[in-house]
């Protein structure tokens, strides 16, 4: 593969021109009743960068069309200084995996640590006829950027098959027989009373 593949386009962008730090300190109006920072602070500010890099790398309006996962697997504390990463990993025709990384760092014990990292999927839109419009494409400069690329190519296709199993599934499953089974499930099947 020739390393400067495609760079002579001026229709692609960099992976580096369009990355963003963000940086925000979490204050006692984001605490959640248990004391902690707020699930959806975080989510909003991953929203955020998200728009940032796709709007920066699309110059244009861009929307969330899909958020993979969102596991939190460290809570946030008040008082801590938070820092997400966001990068475009990868470009379709209209839409930009931004991967996005979280870390919350305690000021007082010199610790940080990864709370969370998820997958956002944008599209750019054009603003007068609000449909999806054409991406630039992304330069792939080092080992990591490429590697971020196929692994995003890779979770379009999973997502794009799993909703084809998923919608295939919705027209064959026979719910009498899952009734049946929900027996060892935390339900009660009470069907009878709510149709009274």
């Amino acid at each position: 593969m020739n390393d400067l593949q495609g760079c002579d386009k001026p229709n692609f962008r960099s992976v580096k021109s369009s990355q963003v730090v963000l940086k925000e300190l979490m204050i006692p109006s984001y605490a959640n009743f248990g004391g902690k920072v707020h699930g959806g602070i975080i989510l909003s500010l991953m929203d955020k960068i998200a728009y940032t890099c796709a709007a920066t790398h699309s110059r244009s309006y861009c929307v969330t069309a899909s958020v993979d996962s969102v596991d939190f697997l460290s809570p946030v504390e008040v008082g801590e200084l938070v820092t997400l990463f966001g990068s475009v990993n990868y470009v379709g025709r209209s839409s930009m995996e931004v991967g996005i990384k979280v870390l919350s760092e305690d000021f007082k014990l010199g610790v940080a640590k990864h709370t969370n990292t998820s997958y956002f999927t944008m599209v750019a839109v054009d603003e007068a006829t609000r449909k999806s419009s054409p991406v630039p494409g992304l330069i792939l400069e080092d080992d990591i950027e490429v590697k971020r690329f196929i692994w995003g190519k890779f979770r379009k296709q999973y997502k794009r098959d799993y909703q084809a199993r998923f919608n295939s599934l919705s027209k064959t499953i026979d719910f009498d027989q899952e009734i049946k089974n929900l027996q060892n499930e935390n339900c009660a099947v009470n069907i009878a009373a709510a149709r009274e």
